[in-house]
């Protein structure tokens, strides 16, 4: 391949070519800022709640983690895609955020990992992105204003895509767990286990993995009654992540209200989503974040240690609402000090707003997953 010589570093001329072909592309968010960058991925105009995630690694896992669903993504590590994307870290079978934004992206990635660019994976979900745009700028707005409706547009006319932006719903007003939870029941079997009920509000492959690992599995859709543990002779419960407002009042109707009804008859754990459920089955109360927590190093406190966490979650379970309901917070963020952990005084039940099964980040609290076991296996 032909190079050429640019300021001291080679370029190849596909690189070049490549550059003669990129659109325009704009950031519009609701307060009226405008950043222009460089579109790539797939050329559509979207709609969404913009975020951030401070994650150094993990963009494949972020983008294809059906919690992001609704939400335009950016990253605060300035170059995205240096490792490309395999197939080994999906964490479900697409990319679920609405659009992508960074300040770089890498067009020539390593091969290690088979070489797929950041470009040709969104291009093949028809998702956005938006590179070349001052990712510092916008994280620090969202930091100071809170999360902010916007959209990606490759359309001239910012005017009218601002005024859409304006007019559009926050996408948590609709039931964004009825989007991504499964239509159907999937039994993974595990001879001689026990056998964990996974209420799938839009659940994380790695969950299921560790799941995997240890029981016979039954993926269950989040509108699941409560006639099925009991016909299925499940020995535990797992609620999972999921995206969203847990307090939609589509989910208190299925879910929660499930959760509500069988909360005495089987140990449990929530994650993520699945935490605030839990805390609503017991009449507790959850309430929106500012920005939220979104990255795979958040600290936090739990029996007198400090485990760094990867999260993505906007809201917050309400620790003073706890009062009486037999549920305790026993985990605290280090940063912010919300609740990020619980756990019922007498119930074998407990739940973390983190991702024990760390993917992307790292695997301090795997470990949780072995006190589930041990809570079904306790007289």
């Amino acid at each position: 391949m032909v190079l050429v010589q640019t300021g001291g570093k080679k370029l190849s001329t596909a690189y070049l070519f490549l550059a003669l072909l990129m659109a325009l592309c704009y950031l519009i968010l609701e307060d009226g800022t405008v950043a222009e960058g460089t579109g790539f991925g797939f050329e559509k105009t979207v709609y969404g709640e913009v975020v951030f995630n401070t994650g150094m690694t993990g963009y494949q896992e972020s983008l294809t983690d059906p919690s992001y669903t609704g939400q335009i993504l950016v990253m605060s590590y300035p170059l995205i895609g240096n490792y490309g994307v395999n197939s080994m870290d999906f964490e479900s079978s697409a990319i679920h955020a609405r659009g992508f934004v960074v300040r770089e992206r890498c067009v020539d990635p390593s091969t290690m990992y088979g070489g797929e660019t950041i470009d040709a994976f969104l291009r093949k979900y028809k998702v956005p992105g938006v590179s070349e745009v001052d990712t510092r700028s916008i994280i620090i707005k969202i930091r100071e204003h809170g999360t902010l409706r916007g959209a990606i547009s490759f359309d001239d006319d910012i005017e009218s895509v601002l005024e859409k932006v304006r007019e559009m719903p926050f996408p948590a007003e609709s039931n964004l767990v009825g989007q991504v939870s499964p239509k159907d029941i999937t039994i993974h079997e595990k001879p001689g286990a026990k056998r964990v009920a996974l209420v799938d509000c839009g659940c994380k492959g790695g969950i299921l993995r560790e799941l995997k690992e240890r029981f016979t599995v039954f993926d269950v859709p989040y509108s699941i009654r409560p006639k099925f543990f009991r016909d299925n002779d499940v020995d535990g419960v797992v609620i999972s992540n999921g995206p969203g407002n847990p307090a939609h009042p589509e989910l208190q109707e299925t879910v929660t209200n499930t959760i509500k009804r069988i909360k005495d008859d089987y140990p449990m754990i929530g994650i993520c989503l699945g935490t605030q459920i839990i805390s609503l089955a017991f009449d507790g109360k959850t309430y929106k974040l500012k920005y939220g927590h979104r990255g795979a190093n958040q600290p936090v406190s739990f029996r007198g240690k400090v485990y760094i966490t990867s999260q993505n979650h906007g809201y917050a379970v309400d620790a003073e609402s706890l009062e009486g309901s037999g549920l305790m917070a026993d985990q605290f963020n280090v940063n912010d000090g919300t609740v990020e952990g619980i756990r019922h005084k007498e119930l074998p039940i407990f739940a973390v707003q983190y991702h024990p099964e760390a993917s992307p980040g790292p695997r301090d609290t795997s470990f949780l997953f072995d006190e589930f076991e041990s809570m079904m296996e306790a007289p």
